[in-house]
C-alpha cells in the first residue's frame, strides 16, 4: 500500500540525494560568489593584457610581450588595473549564474515532467543556464563597463582607482552609456558562454562517470570527484572561450575612444569579423579554460564542504 508521500507528484527538487530547498539554493548562491569573484580577480593580469590585445592589436601582439609592454610603460601594478570592479562584478554575476541555474533547472524539469526531464535534460541545462545568465549580466554590466574602461584607457586619460573611475563613468554617462550601454554585447558574449559552460560541463561529467569511472559516483573519494569536476570544467572552458570570443572582443572595442558613438555593426565591420574571432583568442582560451576549471572546482569544493555533494554524474 502506497503512503501519502509516495502519492505525491514527482518533483525535481527532491529527486536527488539532497533536497533543493531555500537553504540549498542559498548555498549555491554563495558558492557562485566564491567561484566567479575570486577566480576572475586572480587572473586580472591576463584580462588586462587580453583586453588591450583586442583594442590595440598592433601594439599588444601576444600575452608575454603584451604583459612586458604594460609593465614597461605603466609599472608592475598596472597589470592589476580593474581588480576591484572585477571582484565585485563577477561576484554578483556568480551569485545569479550558479544560484539561478539550480532554480531554473529544477523549475524547467518540473514543467517538463519526470520522463521528459530525463529525455531532454540537455535542453533543460541550456534553458536553465541561459535564463540564469540573462539576470546575471544585468548585475555584472555596470561593473564590467568600469573594468574595461580602466583596463583599456590610455594611461593618464582615465582614473584607475575604482571609486574615481565609477564617478567618472557616471559623470560621462552620455558618452560612455553607463551603466547598461554594454548589456546587449554582454548578453551576446555571456549567454552563449554560459550555455556552453554548463552544457559541456554536465556532458563531460556524464562522460567521465559513464565511460571512465564506471562505478557508482559515491564510491569514489571526494578528491577523485573534484578532479573530475576540474577536468570537466577545463574542457568546457575551452569551448566557451571559442564560442564567446567575438562578442568579448566587441565589449572591449566599445571602450576605445575612436569607436565612440559607433554602432556594434560598424565596429565589427571596421575591425574585421575574422579579427573579432581570432585576436587574443589564444590568451582567452588559456584564461577561460583555467578559469572555468577552477570555478567548477571551487563551486563543487564548497558544495562538498556544505554536505551537498559534487555536481552532475550518476
Amino acid at each position: 500500500m502506497s503512503s501519502p508521500k509516495d502519492a505525491r507528484p514527482w518533483d525535481a527538487r527532491y529527486a536527488g540525494a539532497v533536497p533543493h530547498d531555500f537553504s540549498y539554493y542559498s548555498k549555491c548562491v554563495l558558492g557562485g560568489v566564491l567561484a566567479c569573484g575570486l577566480t576572475h580577480a586572480a587572473i586580472t593580469p591576463l584580462d588586462v593584457t587580453k583586453c588591450n590585445m583586442q583594442v590595440n592589436p598592433g601594439k599588444y601582439k601576444g600575452l608575454v610581450s603584451g604583459l612586458r609592454t604594460i609593465v614597461a610603460e605603466e609599472g608592475a601594478r598596472a597589470v592589476w588595473k580593474g581588480w576591484a570592479p572585477t571582484l565585485l562584478g563577477y561576484s554578483a554575476q556568480g551569485a545569479f549564474k550558479y544560484g539561478l541555474y539550480e532554480v531554473f533547472k529544477d523549475t524547467y524539469s518540473n514543467l517538463a515532467g519526470k520522463e521528459n526531464a530525463e529525455k531532454y535534460k540537455g535542453l533543460i541545462w541550456c534553458a536553465g543556464s541561459a535564463s540564469a545568465e540573462f539576470f546575471a549580466d544585468i548585475a555584472l554590466c555596470p561593473l564590467e563597463m568600469v573594468k574595461v574602461k580602466v583596463q583599456t584607457s590610455v594611461p593618464g586619460t582615465f582614473p584607475t582607482q575604482f571609486g574615481a573611475a565609477l564617478t567618472e563613468m557616471r559623470a560621462t554617462s552620455a558618452v560612455t552609456r553607463f551603466p547598461f550601454g554594454s548589456l546587449t554585447p554582454l548578453w551576446s558574449r555571456q549567454i552563449p558562454y554560459t550555455v556552453a559552460k554548463f552544457y559541456f560541463f554536465e556532458k563531460a561529467v556524464q562522460f567521465f562517470y559513464s565511460k571512465v569511472f564506471t562505478a557508482p559516483k559515491d564510491t569514489y573519494s571526494k578528491q577523485t570527484q573534484l578532479g573530475i569536476t576540474f577536468a570537466s570544467g577545463y574542457s568546457a572552458g575551452v569551448i566557451c572561450a571559442i564560442v564567446s570570443h567575438p562578442a568579448d572582443s566587441l565589449v572591449s572595442l566599445m571602450s576605445k575612444p575612436a569607436n565612440k558613438g559607433k554602432g556594434l555593426g560598424q565596429i565589427a565591420s571596421e575591425f574585421g569579423y575574422a579579427n573579432l574571432a581570432t585576436r587574443g583568442l589564444g590568451t582567452r582560451v588559456l584564461m577561460i579554460g583555467t578559469l572555468t576549471g577552477l570555478q567548477w572546482w571551487i563551486y563543487d569544493s564548497f558544495k562538498t564542504v556544505m554536505g551537498m555533494g559534487t555536481t552532475g554524474g550518476k
